[in-house]
């Protein structure tokens, strides 16, 4: 494959996306400096408490787990599993990512793109916890309105010896609770990078050509993943 292979471009854009990701979800899941938030069920949790009793939780797997500590990335993928993916509504964010592309896919196609997104994502996140170092994030009060449907939950990520990061998580009410929908890393958003690249890949590709691309990067970052 040549360096000018649409496939490369859109990995080069995921890998700068990756980046930013990696800070944001240390933003939602690594710890900051609050109080404890008493257990309650996910549904009932206004955003910013979740996003609190998040951190909590999986900071607490990070102390008492010896295999994530050591960087096996099979165990870490199964926290993420875990962890992550019932707070993040994946079918929105592959919409938003789409943009106009996303009604140009059938319904088998959509279902493969929040597949492959949600793969990208979620490995990612594990990256994210096995780079954790101790950074410290605060979590900014936010009063929700009777009826809201959509919020904005503010955080900084605060790293000794780096400028503090702000991270903004959109999150929108739903039956199950509330999930995140995009991600501002320093002004900059998760979906709308994303789209660049995917409404690149499928103007070149079409949408299959998109969904390969996914998945051949997601198959060989899952080859890649050292066993412990």
């Amino acid at each position: 494959m040549n360096s000018h292979s649409p496939r490369i471009a859109v990995a080069q854009r995921t890998s700068v996306s990756r980046r930013g990701f990696t800070l944001l979800l240390s933003g939602l899941l690594l710890p900051g400096s609050y109080a404890v938030v008493t257990p309650v069920r996910a549904q009932d949790m206004a955003p910013d408490q979740l996003v609190r009793a998040t951190v909590d939780k999986v900071i607490a797997i990070i102390k008492e787990d010896k295999a994530i500590q050591a960087g096996d990335m099979r165990r870490i993928l199964e926290v993420a599993e875990a962890s992550a993916a019932i707070h993040f509504s994946f079918p929105r964010m592959t919409r938003l990512a789409m943009g106009a592309n996303w009604k140009q896919a059938s319904a088998a196609q959509q279902e493969a793109l929040v597949r492959e997104f949600r793969a990208l994502l979620l490995r990612t996140y594990a990256v994210a916890l096995r780079e954790y170092r101790n950074q410290v994030i605060e979590v900014r009060p936010l009063k929700v309105a009777a009826g809201q449907s959509e919020v904005q939950v503010k955080t900084v990520v605060n790293q000794s010896g780096a400028q503090a990061i702000p991270i903004d998580y959109d999150m929108e009410r739903t039956p199950q609770g509330w999930k995140v929908f995009d991600v501002t890393v320093g002004g900059v958003s998760l979906v709308v990078n994303f789209r660049s690249s995917f409404d690149s890949e499928v103007r070149k590709n079409g949408v299959d050509g998109l969904i390969k691309s996914l998945s051949e990067r997601n198959s060989g970052a899952a080859a890649g993943t050292p066993r412990k």
